[in-house]
C-alpha cells in the first residue's frame, strides 16, 4: 500500500505544513494589527492633547485685549481685562535654546568622535556611561548649581562680552541691566550642559556604526586618522547628528525647572539679547500653575503651552527635512 496521500499527488503541501502556515499567517495579522494599533494610540494622544489646549486657548484668546503675537505684556491678574502676548516668550525661548544648541552640537560630536574614533575601548565605555550619567541629573538639581555656582564663576565673562562686544545686540546690555547673573546667557549654558547626553549618545551610536569597509577602504588608499572622519564617518553619520541635535533642542524648548531658577523675572521687556531676563514658555506656565483656578486666565497660559506644543513640531518636522536631504545628498 502506497503512503503518499491524495494532497501530495496533487503536488499540494501536507495537511500539517498549511497548518503552520496558516498559523503564521494568523500570528502575523495579530502583530500587525498590534503594532498599528500601538502607533494609532500615540497619534490619537498627541491629537486630544491639541484638541484640549485648542479648547482651552479659543475663549482666552478671544477675550484678550492685545496682540497675542507681538504684544510683550502678560497680564492675566485682571479676568474681564486679560492682555497676554507671547513675543518675550518667544524671544527669551529661542535665544536660550539655540545657544545651548550652538555650545552643545560640536562638543557633543567632539566626544562621540573622540569615543569612536580615538578611545581605547577600556576607556571608552566608561567614558560614555559618565557622560550618560549627566542625563539623570534631575533638573532642579542643574537649576541650583546654574544660579549658586555656575552664574558668580561666569560673570566676568558676561561683564567683558557686554563691554567690549556690546555694540553686537546679543550681548548689549539686558532688561536686567547691570545685573549680569541670571540671565539667557547663563540659562544657555545649563541647557548646553543638559542637552550634551542626548546629542552625545546618539551621535556615537551613529558613528559607530560606520560600515567598517569604507573605513578600511579609505585606509589603504593612504588616508589619515583625520581624512577617514572626514571623507566615511561623517558623511555617514551626518544624519544622525543633525537628527540628535533636534532631539536636544526639542528638550531644551521644553525644559522647565532648570530656567525657572536660573534665568531672574523681568518686568522690562525683552531687547533681544542674551543679558535679559525673562520667561520662556514652559518656565512662565509652571511660575503661575498654582494659581490656575479662573477658566480665562488659565487659558491664556494654555494658550502659552499650545504655541510651545506647534513649536516642537515644528522643530522636529524641520529635522526630517534637513536630515531626508542630507541622507538624499
Amino acid at each position: 500500500m502506497s503512503s503518499v496521500t491524495d494532497t501530495e499527488r496533487q503536488g499540494g503541501p501536507p495537511p500539517r505544513t498549511r497548518a503552520a502556515a496558516s498559523s503564521g499567517g494568523n500570528g502575523e495579522r495579530v502583530f500587525r494589527g498590534l503594532t498599528t494599533g500601538a502607533g494609532l494610540v500615540v497619534v490619537a494622544a498627541i491629537a486630544l492633547i491639541g484638541l484640549f489646549l485648542i479648547m482651552k486657548a479659543v475663549p482666552s484668546l478671544a477675550a484678550n485685549h492685545a496682540n497675542f503675537l507681538t504684544s510683550p505684556e502678560f497680564n492675566t491678574t485682571d479676568a474681564n481685562n486679560l492682555r497676554f502676548g507671547i513675543r518675550d516668550l518667544l524671544v527669551v525661548t529661542l535665544l536660550s535654546s539655540l545657544m545651548a544648541l550652538v555650545l552643545a552640537m560640536p562638543v557633543g560630536m567632539g566626544i562621540a568622535l573622540f569615543l569612536t574614533q580615538y578611545a581605547p575601548g577600556r576607556l571608552s565605555r566608561p567614558f560614555a556611561y559618565v557622560i550618560d550619567l549627566l542625563a539623570a541629573v534631575p533638573s532642579i538639581v542643574y537649576g541650583l548649581w546654574g544660579i549658586l555656582v555656575l552664574a558668580p564663576f561666569i560673570e566676568p565673562v558676561a561683564k567683558f562680552l557686554e563691554t567690549y562686544l556690546g555694540w553686537f545686540f546679543l550681548f548689549s546690555p539686558g532688561n536686567i541691566n547691570p545685573v549680569l547673573t541670571g540671565t539667557i546667557f547663563t540659562g544657555g549654558i545649563i541647557l548646553a550642559i543638559m542637552i550634551l547626553p542626548i546629542i552625545t549618545a546618539t551621535t556615537r551610536e551613529v558613528f559607530g556604526q560606520t560600515p567598517r569597509f569604507q573605513i578600511e577602504a579609505a585606509q589603504a588608499l593612504g588616508a589619515t586618522r583625520w581624512e577617514v572622519i572626514r571623507m566615511a564617518v561623517l558623511p555617514y553619520g551626518r544624519s544622525g547628528f543633525i537628527a540628535a541635535s533636534m532631539l536636544g533642542l526639542g528638550r531644551a524648548l521644553g525644559e522647565t525647572i532648570a530656567i525657572l531658577l536660573v534665568i531672574r523675572a523681568s518686568t522690562s521687556p525683552s531687547h533681544g539679547s542674551l543679558f535679559d531676563g525673562g520667561y520662556t514658555f514652559a518656565s512662565l506656565i509652571a511660575s503661575a500653575a498654582s494659581e490656575f483656578s479662573q477658566p480665562l486666565p488659565t487659558g491664556a497660559y494654555v494658550s502659552a503651552g499650545l504655541v510651545l506644543f506647534v513649536l516642537t513640531f515644528v522643530v522636529n518636522a524641520i529635522a526630517r527635512v534637513v536630515a531626508g536631504g542630507k541622507v538624499n545628498g
